[in-house]
């Protein structure tokens, strides 16, 4: 049987031509429903004399989101320009949602040398009503998260997996286009490269696989 929560989000994306996602984690700069498509950052600007500022570990994290969307493709990105308009480094390759509600990526990884700085996170979501942002002021920290956000949950059913996404390709690292990705090309050292056996796949009942990303095809590995 749904949950409650799952029905309140059927309800929201039946009643509204604009259904959009919530960022939970890190903390998002703001949230505007009809303004969510303008980008880099849903319509807000980066203050970090202002915003809510989250610590965020550069050898493993979380990125915590919502969607009222049945399906969704993700892209996950940051940035060294703390006023977000360029020099974006993709984190992961696209990720697609084959469900409606919370979805949780672990693992997350930054460059190390950007531990100490201040930055932006960016989540930009590509669904039925085009393409979607928000983003997150934080402080890169050194080593990994040794706690898990409460907001860091993954609907029952869930399945995400890596995907080829030629809207979330275009957009620009940087308004040079001169920024380079390191993770979605697979020539980083973050652990969330694509190529890496990493957990991304969540099952009906919320079993986790693992598979591994080749040539641009996801591949079932095992199930825990």
């Amino acid at each position: 049987m749904p949950s409650f929560k799952n029905l309140a989000l059927l309800f929201l994306a039946a009643q509204s031509t604009t259904a959009h996602f919530l960022l939970h984690y890190p903390t998002t700069i703001g949230f505007s429903d009809d303004d969510e498509g303008t980008a880099p950052c849903g319509s807000f600007t980066v203050d970090f004399s202002t915003d809510n500022i989250t610590n965020f570990h550069v050898d493993s994290d979380v990125i915590a989101v919502e969607s009222t969307h049945p399906a969704a493709i993700w892209l996950f990105r940051a940035t060294l320009d703390t006023t977000a308009s360029g020099n974006w480094t993709d984190l992961l390759p696209a990720v697609s949602q084959d469900s409606l509600g919370a979805f949780c990526e672990k693992g997350i990884v930054v460059p190390s040398s950007w531990a100490g700085q201040r930055g932006v996170i960016s989540v930009v979501q590509d669904a039925t009503d085009g393409l979607l942002y928000q983003c997150a002021a934080v402080n890169f920290v050194s080593g990994s998260s040794n706690s898990t956000p409460s907001s860091c949950t993954n609907v029952t059913g869930l399945t995400a997996t890596f995907t080829q996404a030629s809207a979330l390709s275009s957009i620009p690292a940087s308004a040079t286009g001169s920024a380079t990705s390191t993770a979605a090309t697979g020539t980083g050292t973050g652990k969330s490269a694509a190529g890496a056996l990493r957990p991304v796949e969540y099952g009906a009942f919320g079993a986790l696989s693992w598979v591994v990303v080749v040539g641009g095809a996801t591949v079932l590995v095992a199930l825990l």
